[in-house]
């Protein structure tokens, strides 16, 4: 299939625009406030100390190997995304994700991989965990352990303006993107339209599913899409760095389903209880909060890192 050249170039440079972000905070690791976010690269975990009850915990393969390998779909900022150096993974997750290997005394090794094959690349052994914003589904827990380690949820992204006047309520027949292998995609967006508009006699809200969310973002800048059905961090993210852009709509998409989003490994895995422990080790550390309040999610933090 030939990609329309056009698109194309549209989908790099708000790709790039995305990219480009304020100054000021208090930086994650300590680093300068002049510092654009998108060229931090500091490890926010340099100078954190091993918990030695998790790290007991750790089967003795992984103490030999000294490293994880956690996948992650680095194309949502500002939970997952990669540095201006095209190189550094940073946002929250690798914060966390650096945070919990240190808690654990491991080296960390990130694999940046397309958000609808890191459960099959878990299952199949490829990598020893995921930290990629997912939600702990039915589907899911039938083959993954989840750990919850933040709030999350979701909204709606419309074109600046809202020149349809649309609100969570008046999105029947409309073209709604969301991305692949996403909560949005498989489960959230489909019971919004059962509830909203099918069981109304309504037209049933359209999905238009797209590879992730930079792509969605696009489409909808360039009008083929009516909205953007995604994680409320990575939409809130997308319209402070492009305000004559994007406005999400208030409040957050009620889904009727649990929030909170977990770091997941292979169901019944010998590390589950050396993470978990970890993970609860990482949530009563300063550099948790700060890491949230950095990239602007202060109020998804939780304190309890429970096994789904």
């Amino acid at each position: 299939m030939k990609t329309n050249h056009k698109l194309q170039t549209a989908a790099t440079g708000l790709a790039v625009l995305l990219a480009v972000s304020a100054c000021g905070g208090t930086a994650a690791g300590s680093q300068a406030t002049d510092i654009p976010k998108t060229q931090n690269t500091r490890d926010i975990s340099e100078g954190v100390q091993a918990d030695p009850d998790a790290a007991a915990l750790l089967p003795e393969s992984y103490k030999a190997k000294g490293e994880l390998t956690v996948a992650m779909d680095l194309s949502s900022p500002p939970m997952t995304f990669l540095a201006e150096d095209n190189t550094t993974p940073i946002g929250v997750n690798p914060d966390l994700a650096r945070l919990v290997a240190k808690k654990l005394g491991l080296k960390l090794k990130f694999e940046n991989t397309a958000f609808d094959t890191i459960i099959p690349g878990i299952d199949g052994g490829r990598f020893d965990f995921t930290a990629t914003t997912m939600s702990a589904t039915e589907e899911r827990l039938k083959v993954l352990d989840m750990i919850n380690y933040l709030k999350g949820g979701s909204a709606i992204a419309v074109p600046v303006g809202n020149p349809q006047n649309l609100t969570n309520d008046t999105l029947c027949g409309k073209n709604i993107a969301v991305t692949k292998g996403s909560t949005q995609q498989l489960k959230h967006l489909p019971n919004v339209s059962k509830w909203t508009c099918e069981e109304k006699g309504k037209p049933a809200i359209n999905a238009v599913t797209l590879p992730n969310v930079q792509e969605a973002l696009t489409q909808l800048d360039s009008k083929r899409m009516d909205g953007v059905f995604y994680d409320a961090s990575g939409l809130a993210w997308a319209q402070v760095q492009q305000p004559d852009h994007f406005v999400m709509l208030e409040p957050r998409m009620d889904t009727r389903t649990n929030t909170n989003v977990a770091m997941g490994l292979k169901k019944g895995s010998p590390l589950t209880p050396a993470l978990q422990k970890a993970i609860q080790s990482v949530l009563e550390t300063p550099q948790y909060k700060q890491s949230l309040d950095y990239w602007g999610l202060h109020e998804s933090a939780i304190t309890e890192a429970a096994i789904r």
